[in-house]
């Protein structure tokens, strides 16, 4: 038996983290590997190449607490991955390599984008495949052009009634030839022996109960293509829990350790990051805690967890999730089911019935466990 976990996404704007890694460092090192989402480069490059809102870069030497913690994945994919161009994203692989850690969902073209990490676990292997759904487009990488491994989304939007200029509906799904050769990729790669985990970036940001309809689409698709579980990041939020066809689908681990300055407003950043930061609590009706300089996300954000997989010599046997909550120093504690694990784990059922899931939960110890059998 084999254990794999993964956790939301990781900012690491301090040079040392293990203090913001300690409290959840004993749970990761009881796995056989653990997955982990790096949202910024680590790199000491400075020139930004995104017309997004651009991520301030990480230093480099904060990877060696990713790496004592436990993780042996990072995944890259993602709309930060090239604000710092080509050379961020070979930092952060030779980073990541040169600590042990493998890396997956970006390079220097779009075929080394697409490789899989790849972990020999007992006698099968977890094969970790990185994509990114979200723009900005610059990001995605081409046959000769540095970038993340991508499936192309559209956004329709259609006017509702006599309202011209009014709240439209909104349609999205993903462009067919890049989902079929997403499928395709994920094909190539499962098969006997192999466990194919696909972590997406994706997802409507600071919105725990809403899950778009490509969401479910590209997911779907994972799943009928042989993957074994599928994880996402993006929305800084966790999301609720699917089922699809006895496999799970974590539709957003939320945060992790998530430590950032970029959004906090202030008059020394950049007018792009002023402005996201007030378009904020317009868009998304929330004002960051004032206690937490370095953690600008929504209240609800706090409530987390670390997905854990489980395989057997013929895969896939279990999931669940172990409750976290990240305290006012922003560390991601894990918490025990008669602490707040009890209200972490109901806050998960509770934004999965919203968003129409019918998923079955259980509690295992301190586990809440996610019924695989009987979902279709």
């Amino acid at each position: 038996m084999s254990t794999v976990m993964a956790t939301g996404d990781l900012v690491l704007e301090r040079d040392d983290p293990a203090e913001l890694l300690g409290e959840a460092r004993p749970l990761l090192l009881q796995a056989d590997a653990v997955i982990g989402h790096l949202e910024v480069p680590h790199t000491d490059a400075s020139t930004v190449m995104s017309s997004d809102v651009a991520a301030q870069p990480a230093p480099p030497q904060a990877l060696d607490a990713v790496a004592d913690a436990g993780f042996s994945v990072l995944t890259l994919a993602g709309n930060h991955v090239f604000d710092f161009g080509a050379q961020g994203i070979a930092d952060t692989r030779g980073h990541c390599r040169d600590r042990g850690m493998l890396t997956a969902g970006a390079g220097m073209d779009l075929e080394q984008a697409w490789e899989p990490a790849v972990q020999q676990l007992g006698r099968r292997r977890l094969l970790v495949l990185s994509v990114n759904c979200v723009g900005p487009r610059e990001s995605h990488a081409g046959t000769s052009k540095p970038g993340c491994a991508y499936v192309e989304i559209v956004t329709h939007y259609e006017p509702r009634g006599a309202n011209p200029g009014g709240p439209p509906r909104v349609y999205t799904f993903a462009e067919p030839r890049s989902l079929s050769a997403f499928a395709d990729r994920i094909a190539d790669h499962a098969g006997l022996g192999t466990d194919v985990v696909v972590s997406l970036h994706k997802g409507l940001v600071h919105q725990p109960a809403q899950i778009a309809d490509y969401e479910y689409e590209v997911a779907h698709a994972a799943i009928d293509a042989g993957a074994a579980a599928v994880l996402s990041h993006h929305a800084h939020i966790m999301k609720g829990v699917e089922v699809y066809r006895g496999r799970p689908i974590f539709h957003g681990l939320g945060n992790f350790a998530t430590v950032t300055t970029a959004l906090s407003g202030d008059a020394d950043q950049t007018p792009e990051r002023r402005s996201w930061a007030r378009e904020r609590r317009r868009l998304f009706g929330f004002d960051p805690d004032p206690r937490m300089p370095e953690y600008p996300f929504h209240p609800q954000s706090r409530r987390t967890a670390v997905a854990e997989l489980r395989f057997g010599d013929d895969g896939l046997t279990g999931a669940q999730l172990i409750p976290c909550w990240i305290d006012e120093q922003c560390r991601p504690r894990p918490e025990t089911r008669s602490g707040r694990g009890q209200d972490i784990g109901d806050y998960i059922i509770s934004i999965s019935q919203e968003a129409g899931l019918r998923t079955g939960f259980g509690w295992d110890a301190d586990r809440l466990h996610v019924t695989l059998e009987g979902n279709a």
